[in-house]
């Protein structure tokens, strides 16, 4: 085909080849799957990665996409304000953010600050719960905290409920302030079992090492 009539994934390859042809030590890409469709998008990612293993050539990845940063990178560097809040691996970044920007920025993330901070997790300061990692029960059959001394346990009313398909967003206003999302994937139960709970009491449980303390920026 001539280069006009080339699909967007063909394209990227076809850039990508001639961009390595001189074998450079570096390579910078700034946003090259931004005009892609998601399933393209997810393959050129794939084959990106295979092709920079192969080639063994530094890959400079530049984009606004967090997850699509968290797929394709070794090592992240985070940028807020034309400065540096953190470099570190995709685990880092996502399990131990440096500061509470990162915190927000990478991912969807809750922070508990504060008085909520103190009634919840124990201690003051700020603390990045990840949405994925609390457990949504019954609030009167969930587990008792003293029981498990090793999880975190708060009661609130779910606010709202967003069913995304494979996994459903609770929105929950706590009784000691504040409000925390979590992440449920929908195993069992469908967009009008989840819908139904809008509205009404519940348990949020997480284990403790998930409240990850963001120290204070300086």
């Amino acid at each position: 085909r001539r280069p006009g009539q080339l699909s967007g994934g063909q394209r990227q390859r076809v850039a990508l080849a001639r961009a390595l042809v001189g074998r450079p030590s570096v390579l910078l890409l700034d946003e090259p799957l931004g005009a892609l469709d998601l399933k393209l998008r997810e393959q050129m990612q794939v084959e990106l990665k295979a092709i920079q293993r192969e080639v063994g050539i530094t890959f400079v990845f530049v984009t606004h996409d967090q997850e699509e940063a968290l797929t394709m990178s070794d090592r992240i560097a985070v940028f807020h304000q034309g400065r540096i809040e953190q470099v570190g691996t995709p685990a880092e970044i996502y399990e131990r953010p440096a500061t509470p920007f990162v915190a927000g920025f990478v991912g969807a993330s809750n922070l508990l600050e504060g008085q909520s901070a103190q009634q919840v997790v124990g201690s003051p300061g700020t603390y990045s719960i990840r949405p994925e990692k609390i457990r949504v029960l019954e609030e009167s059959g969930g587990p008792d905290e003293a029981g498990e001394p090793e999880h975190s346990s708060t009661t609130g009313t779910v606010a709202e409920v967003v069913y995304l398909g494979d996994s459903t967003r609770f929105l929950v206003d706590l009784d000691a302030g504040g409000r925390l999302t979590a992440l449920q994937q929908n195993l069992d139960t469908s967009s009008e079992d989840v819908a139904a709970l809008r509205g009404t009491r519940v348990r949020l449980r997480w284990h403790h090492r998930h409240s990850v303390r963001v120290p204070d920026p300086s």
